[in-house]
């Protein structure tokens, strides 16, 4: 299992939230990632979700 960087912004800057979670690949931690922001409504936020080898995964501003 790898750990990946899960990070949301609110328009000027402050951090919304800042998660790590534990997926076995990228596309079942995108898809984690997805739900996560979904669940906390921040699907239209400034996001990032980073892989451990930080490739960005996910990215809206």
């Amino acid at each position: 299992m790898k750990t990946y960087k899960l990070t949301a912004y609110k328009q000027d800057g402050e951090l919304i939230t800042e998660e790590s979670f534990q997926a076995e690949h990228d596309d079942a931690a995108k898809e984690k990632g997805r739900a996560l922001l979904e669940e906390k409504e921040l699907s239209e936020q400034t996001h990032r979700l980073a892989s451990p080898e930080g490739k960005l995964l996910l990215f809206h501003s």
